[in-house]
């Protein structure tokens, strides 16, 4: 399979419809309607009836006929749809409703943002831009993960090494969630950044040569970086878990600077032999 360039008119229909299909009328008030279901979910008709307006043009949405909904139309559709804020977000990428970042993806991390990641120290951070490519990190992050160094740099994206790198494979106690995570996350890239062709590589890549993360991608789940939890194993301090913040550079919105700080004393031990402390 072939990802190229988002073909945003088919992922528009798709994804609406697989939207549709998870819901269930019974929890949105609807009444039952005469008849044996085909398929899961809302019908067309509760769709169009929610979001006020017509099955016709729900229809054509769904089978990708060209319509280009305007930001009320999407409104509507995602209240009806109960969409999470980040899926409305994916929303209205793929109908081009919202305001494009200009200039090119950033491939090398602003002195100012490198130097902030050295001087995170002792926390482990890294820079990231919207692919996952590994842009910058600091020697705690290396000896809490990897020394990205030794990676060659067209290697140095965080969701090939999670998928492909026995080391990093290892280290995560919740891999599966982890890689879960970033398939969603880079799904709402690929929709933020319709001609990025580096990205529409990467995901064509992955899909020829993971099981895993075609499984994954073909649940459409979507995510944005933010706060969370993170277990590592490591080989030499144990089992380290970890806060992890995701944050955005306003100067630079499309990359994301994570660090991690230890959650418990134990943690924070482990941490501190890491980085020699």
């Amino acid at each position: 399979m072939t990802i190229s360039a988002v073909d945003a008119t088919q992922e528009l229909a798709v994804f609406l419809r697989t939207r549709r299909e998870r819901l269930d009328p019974a929890d949105l008030g609807l009444p039952a309607r005469r008849g044996t279901r085909r398929t899961p979910g809302l019908r067309r008709e509760d769709v169009a009836e929610l979001a006020g307006v017509s099955v016709d043009y729900v229809v054509r949405l769904e089978q990708a006929r060209g319509l280009r909904p305007s930001a009320d139309v999407l409104e509507a559709l995602a209240r009806a749809l109960r969409l999470a804020p980040v899926e409305r977000a994916y929303l209205f990428d793929l109908a081009q409703r919202r305001p494009r970042t200009t200039g090119s993806p950033a491939t090398t991390a602003a002195p100012p943002l490198a130097q902030l990641v050295t001087d995170l120290s002792p926390l482990p951070a890294m820079l990231l831009n919207h692919r996952y490519d590994i842009l910058a990190w600091n020697r705690e992050m290396a000896a809490l993960l990897l020394d990205f160094g030794t990676v060659p740099p067209a290697r140095r994206n965080a969701m090939w090494l999670c998928l492909a790198h026995p080391e990093i494979r290892a280290r995560y106690a919740d891999r599966e969630r982890v890689v879960r995570d970033g398939v969603a996350h880079l799904r709402a890239a690929w929709a933020a950044h319709p001609q990025d062709r580096r990205l529409s590589g990467l995901i064509t890549e992955l899909l020829s040569n993971d099981p895993e993360f075609a499984l994954l991608w073909a649940e459409r789940d979507i995510a944005s970086g933010g706060r969370g939890h993170k277990v590592v194993h490591h080989p030499e301090v144990g089992q380290v878990r970890l806060g992890a913040e995701v944050l955005a550079p306003l100067h630079d919105p499309d990359q994301r600077l994570l660090l991690f700080r230890p959650a418990d004393e134990e943690s924070r031990a482990a941490l501190s032999r890491l980085s020699g402390v």
